[in-house]
């Protein structure tokens, strides 16, 4: 029994003499079997769908459609970035204006308890100024005087400078040579700055 061998590959040649710049045409005759051929046939390149080619008419539209989209939702992020910037902000300023409501409530009645320390002071004989009690009753006004300048208290000095309604409170006038008008001769009760807004007006007396 012959055994059937390898399938082979049969190449024809013209016979026709070959010389320099000659062109040589080889017919080549290939056998392949059916199972061969299925496995060419899988691996060829399917073609690409005509609405997923790139540069497709459709995918373009879809392309710029998601760009827009992009562009309006950058837009829509930044304004409501601005908007919550500007409520933070907002809500600094009532926050603020809500402590220093409460601060200067608390503050008023401290002044009350440094007019008295004033008073006290202002009483003391000046050859008792000396002794340890009263030295003591100074070091605790100058320690609260102190705290309170820490905390954006002041007072306005206000003798010697020109009235002015947003800050004082005229309680009597007087004709005075030595002022000019409308100049306050004296403070009778000292008025005080918290920050940028008055704490208490000054009680002033105000010449001519």
């Amino acid at each position: 029994m012959t055994s059937k061998g390898p399938e082979t590959e049969e190449i024809k040649v013209d016979d026709i003499p070959v010389n320099e710049g000659t062109d040589v045409q080889i017919d080549e005759e290939k056998n392949v079997s059916a199972d061969d051929a299925a496995g060419i046939e899988a691996e060829k390149p399917k073609p690409v769908p005509k609405g997923s080619r790139r540069g497709s008419k459709s995918l373009m539209l879809e392309l710029e459609r998601m760009k827009e989209l992009a562009e309006g939702n950058e837009e829509k992020y930044k304004r409501l970035l601005a908007e919550f910037e500007n409520m933070r902000q907002r809500n600094e300023k009532e926050s603020k204006k809500m402590y220093d409501i409460g601060a200067k409530e608390v503050l008023e009645k401290l002044l009350l308890v440094v007019d008295n320390l004033e008073r006290a002071l202002d009483s003391v004989p000046e050859e008792d100024k000396e002794r340890g009690f009263e030295q003591g009753v100074d070091k605790i006004y100058r320690q609260l005087m102190v705290t309170l300048e820490g905390v954006g208290v002041k007072p306005m000095n206000a003798e010697g400078t020109q009235f002015d309604p947003e800050f004082h409170n005229a309680v009597i006038h007087i004709e005075d040579e030595n002022f000019g008008e409308n100049v306050i001769a004296e403070e009778m009760q000292k008025g005080y700055m918290y920050k940028d807004q008055v704490l208490r007006h000054s009680m002033v007396k105000v010449a001519n």
